[in-house]
């Protein structure tokens, strides 16, 4: 018997330090020794602290500049990522934040992000998601490997040419009811004050509602509302350390995300449901994107023999359903809200694009390919999609050692590709970087960034957003709409404040003052 104690008390014993030296090492020694690894080849940084890495500092510099809004200009990132912005100012721009125990180099060297989002040799991969916020929405964007090769060949048709096409009369609808609401808030007086934010989020949830679920649209509608409740809540959890189980404990927050989510898949689920039984009795409708989907699910399934690497089960539908949600929604609602912005401290640049407009369409409604043929529009877009990416930053890590820039680092490592301090960069983009001019982009993307990866609001190479020709038909079509009804300029109580929750938003709003033309 005392034997057995002994014995059991020196396991204990071995799995005690065992354990502790484990900790030891992740918390302590390996960030301490790649710190001094990398600071031999020249990446240096804010100091390492325990745990927290400069997280701590982080969230305080980004509360303390969310305190107040700035003055009325484009140059936006030190108020976006204060700590990160004096990081590359005090050790140069291939420097090193500590995600907690995670190394994050930052990245501005046009060559290494080629070389990065080409992913050539399949060397870099998504970071590890935080589980709260998976409850958001996985699917395309979060797979690695077979995984996203296979859900990018299946979703890929719902975003050909001709099936946007055939979406536009649902992106006609909601815009319509767009202008009649702001014709009714201008009423007789011919003008009114309104803060257009959320009505721009309405507006991109009703599409992504309409687009995505066709008759469905009303419990779409749910979903948009559900997911970005859902959305403040993942970014809460994002900015905060994970500590391992804590999601599981009955807080508030862990409560509502969880009831949310419960929410979400049911309709989700019922909407999938009644999608099957209509395919199986000829019934079904092809011309949105759920139907576009399940269409091509189907015919990949077929193809393959039903084999483990074809086809999508119903939960990775719902998680793809969930993303058309979030990014569809969210990409749109806040270039729509910048551009107001811009145009609004722009007017002559407002005043051209509508000239535009109304040469090409007068005061029908756009059709297609007009929208194609407005060129500077577009121009436009893309300089807001330049001074305000809706998506700030992108994040990739190694899967194992790997030699970038002549620096062999180890796998784990994550790599920061900051969208907005490179589209601001004065070294790429000249010492005007921060002025808002559109010209830059007359002779389109590839001459205005000289062939180099140096503007990317929707990524590049093989994983870049599927939906952009989505958002930028929406976009062109909302703001043709817009500016065939209405001027529009900044309220007096307009205060200027872009913060990222996920995406770059108003933190305090657009109120604008709309004038009936």
């Amino acid at each position: 018997m005392g034997d057995f104690l002994f014995i059991s008390l020196l396991i204990s014993c071995v799995l005690l330090v065992s354990w502790i030296s484990r900790l030891v090492y992740s918390i302590w020694w390996r960030p301490m020794k790649l710190g001094r690894y990398l600071k031999e080849h020249g990446i240096e940084g804010p100091p390492y602290k325990l745990l927290y890495g400069n997280m701590k500092d982080i969230l305080s510099t980004m509360m303390k500049e969310q305190s107040k809004p700035m003055n009325l200009s484009h140059q936006i990132a030190p108020r976006v990522f204060p700590f990160q912005y004096e990081t590359m100012k005090n050790y140069g721009k291939m420097s090193v934040t500590w995600m907690g125990t995670t190394a994050r180099v930052n990245l501005m060297d046009p060559e290494l992000i080629r070389e990065i989002l080409s992913n050539k040799f399949g060397h870099f991969g998504k970071v590890k998601a935080n589980p709260v916020t998976k409850l958001l929405a996985t699917g395309l964007v979060n797979y690695d490997g077979e995984k996203w090769a296979k859900h990018r060949r299946i979703i890929n048709p719902a975003f050909h040419q001709e099936k946007l096409k055939r979406m536009l009369p649902a992106f006609s609808t909601c815009c319509c009811e767009l202008i009649s609401r702001w014709e009714q808030s201008v009423g007789s007086q011919g003008s009114c004050e309104l803060d257009v934010w959320p009505e721009l989020q309405t507006l991109t949830g009703d599409v992504i509602s309409r687009t995505a679920f066709g008759s469905n649209y009303k419990e779409g509608r749910r979903i948009f509302q559900l997911q970005t409740e859902q959305a403040q809540l993942v970014i809460e959890a994002a900015r905060s350390v994970y500590i391992p189980g804590f999601r599981f404990l009955p807080t508030k927050k862990n409560i509502r995300r969880k009831e949310i989510e419960k929410e979400v898949r049911a309709l989700l689920t019922g909407i999938i449901k009644k999608r099957e039984k209509a395919i199986k009795l000829g019934d079904a409708n092809n011309d949105d994107l759920l139907g576009i989907m399940m269409e091509s699910n189907f015919n990949d399934s077929q193809e393959n023999g039903n084999s483990k690497n074809s086809g999508m089960t119903t939960e990775d539908v719902i998680e793809e359903c969930k993303l058309f949600y979030f990014a569809g929604q969210e990409t749109t609602s806040v270039l729509l809200a910048w551009t107001m912005v811009a145009l609004s401290m722009h007017p002559t640049w407002q005043q051209q694009a509508r000239e535009e407009v109304l040469q090409l369409f007068g005061k029908n409604k756009p059709d297609f390919d007009g929208l194609s043929h407005l060129k500077i529009v577009t121009m436009i877009l893309y300089e807001v999609l330049r001074l305000y990416p809706p998506l700030t930053l992108l994040i990739r890590r190694t899967y194992k050692r790997i030699i970038l820039g002549g620096i062999n680092f180890p796998p784990e490592v994550e790599f920061s590709l900051p969208t907005l301090f490179i589209h601001h960069d004065p070294e790429i983009w000249g010492d005007d970087v921060d002025e808002f001019k559109p010209e830059r982009f007359s002779g389109g993307v590839s001459n205005a960034t000289k062939n180099q990866v140096t503007f990317f609001p929707f990524g590049w190479g093989p994983r870049i957003c599927i939906g952009q020709s989505f958002a930028l038909i929406e976009a062109k079509l909302a703001l043709a709409m817009i500016l065939q009804h209405f001027s529009f300029e900044l309220s007096p109580t307009y205060a200027h404040a872009p913060y990222t929750v996920i995406t770059l938003q108003p933190q305090h709003g657009v109120q604008i003052i709309l004038k009936k033309l």
